[in-house]
């Protein structure tokens, strides 16, 4: 069993880079890709997850020794389970090789996560690999270490995702431009609806206090009436029993 590590920085921000992903073939440098079918998505609300299942069709050039063992067959099939946690900002890809599996097998993790030195504008990429042929013989070494070289020279798929990024960026700075620009015409209406809420329960208050202190007012000349009718009342009855 062979192992192959790679680890690359993209200059966009995570969410960027894993909308993007989805987008990433076809491009001009990774020509290896010919197609990519979704067969399963389900998004957990919850765990906040996207799940998906994925077949990536290939098609590249082998070594004619490697032919004997494929029956000639240069096309090969990937299954692919990705999740996108957007909770945590991660999104994981686990793929397999499901052709020639009884000559080799592949087993790959890909991870797109923020870079930890500049974690809102730059994406950290890691990819490990196991690489096993099913030969323990020296044949089998060789198809081990074809594999890993196949693995470093497929890192220029760096460069396809850049110009696929790069293709991107264009229309996510305008969409996000234009939702700023959503947002702040938003919050412009909250606030003049606010400030007319408060000025009219201003208003509101202002009557209610003046009306209650008409009330008092007209109440404190009731009562104040009344006591001088009662004490002219009081008055006139003793001058009359006089």
């Amino acid at each position: 069993m062979k192992f192959f590590k790679s680890e690359q920085t993209f200059d966009y921000p995570w969410e960027q880079v894993s909308a993007a992903n989805w987008q990433k073939y076809p491009n001009k440098i990774s020509t290896h890709v010919k197609s990519v079918d979704v067969l399963r998505r389900e998004f957990d609300p919850v765990r906040q997850t996207l799940t998906s299942e994925r077949l990536i069709g290939c098609a590249q050039n082998i070594p004619r020794w490697l032919s004997f063992l494929t029956g000639g067959i240069n096309k090969s099939y990937v299954r692919e389970v990705s999740v996108v946690d957007l909770k945590n900002r991660k999104l994981t890809m686990k793929s397999c090789n499901l052709t020639w599996g009884s000559v080799l097998k592949v087993w790959e993790t890909v991870t797109y996560s923020p870079d930890p030195k500049n974690p809102l504008c730059s994406t950290k990429f890691e990819q490990d690999a196991e690489i096993q042929a099913s030969l323990h013989c020296q044949i089998g070494d060789k198809i081990e270490q074809w594999s890993v070289d196949r693995f470093g020279q497929n890192a220029k798929g760096k460069v396809g995702f850049d110009s696929v990024l790069e293709k991107l960026d264009p229309v996510w700075n305008e969409k996000f431009n234009d939702l700023s620009g959503k947002t702040s015409k938003l919050f412009d209406q909250m606030n003049s609806r606010t400030t007319s809420v408060l000025k009219e329960l201003n208003d509101r208050a202002d009557s209610v206090i003046k009306e209650l202190n008409d009330r008092k007012e007209c109440a404190l000349q009731d009562v104040n009436g009344r006591g001088q009718s009662a004490v002219s009342q009081l008055r006139d009855s003793i001058l009359h029993k006089n």
